[in-house]
């Protein structure tokens, strides 16, 4: 990656959160109350957190989206300033800012609940006012965390102004066949693509995802690594990173946000899958969702010390 330039920016239409985060020795079954030994408040939201991502490794990130005037809203709005995301698309609205409660356990696994509040106020109205944001971009992402029909909006709009989609498919809902034909890249994680193929195998899951119009898939397989797979290509498998994990909080999103600028960066889709596993494993050394995000120059030297996996 070194000696190369961002040339166009990064849109990211999607949610912003509060991240209300307590460090439990195990995950609660239902029913059963814990202890926590440590809690936190971290910027978080995986349309925030993928902007601050792509952001950190170099690259213009616009983000739309909407925020509550609250304090949660104040304290969301520094963060992506801090991190150098342009926050000229997001606009405030009455509703309240959107909450997620994360409870994290000694192994690093997580439990997330999301409260939507002004996430849920982004409308396709919202995308037609900042248009201009979306066609200056090379790359759009997007997620789930914000009202569907928005989505399906969007990717009609990259559809029609030849612009690469990226969708994190998450949380996992029905999606019609129309919304994956207009994604570039779909990239769920384990779960999420048992969710939507009732697979178990990734080769299962990529055929059954490509039969129903996607063209790009990536699946985010944790420490298994990821596997890849086009319409026009066959499956590449790659192995996962081997780190101390502490906090796997928005390594997802971690990925995402790197995916995005390896391909900015003209990179082929393996090597820029490869790129973002190496973020997402820098990310879940560290605590927190914006807080883990990697610089260029943290990927680049992990990569160099990493270069027989």
């Amino acid at each position: 990656m070194y000696g190369k330039t961002f040339q166009r920016s990064i849109a990211v239409v999607g949610s912003i959160n509060a991240d209300l985060v307590c460090r439990v020795d195990k995950i609660p079954q239902p029913g059963e109350t814990r202890l926590s030994s440590n809690f936190r408040i971290h910027s978080g939201g995986k349309g925030a957190n993928q902007a601050v991502a792509a952001a950190r490794l170099g690259c213009n990130v616009h983000l739309i989206g909407k925020l509550g005037k609250d304090a949660f809203g104040n304290l969301l709005q520094k963060g992506l300033t801090d991190a150098s995301v342009d926050i000229s698309g997001i606009d405030l609205v009455e509703e309240a800012s959107g909450v997620a409660l994360i409870e994290v356990s000694a192994e690093g696994e997580n439990s997330i609940v999301v409260a939507p509040g002004a996430n849920a106020c982004v409308t396709p109205g919202d995308l037609d006012k900042h248009i201009d944001v979306l066609r200056q971009a090379g790359i759009v992402l997007t997620q789930l965390e914000i009202p569907l029909d928005t989505v399906k909006y969007l990717a009609q709009i990259c559809h029609c102004e030849n612009i690469p989609l990226i969708l994190d498919p998450a949380p996992a809902q029905e999606l019609p066949d129309e919304l994956l034909r207009a994604t570039t890249w779909f990239t769920p994680n384990e779960t999420e693509a048992a969710f939507y193929t009732a697979a178990q195998d990734p080769e299962s899951q990529c055929q059954a995802l490509l039969k129903r119009g996607l063209t790009g898939i990536v699946l985010k397989r944790g420490a298994h690594g990821i596997s890849l797979a086009t319409s026009s290509l066959r499956r590449i498998d790659q192995p996962g990173f081997r780190v101390q994990a502490v906090d796997s909080t928005a390594a997802g999103d971690a990925f995402n946000g790197a995916f995005a600028a390896a391909l900015m960066l003209g990179s082929e889709p393996a090597a820029a899958a490869r790129f973002a596993s190496a973020a997402a494993a820098i990310s879940v050394t560290r605590l927190g969702a914006q807080a883990s995000m990697a610089s260029r120059a943290e990927v680049d030297h992990f990569l160099e010390q990493h270069q027989e996996a």
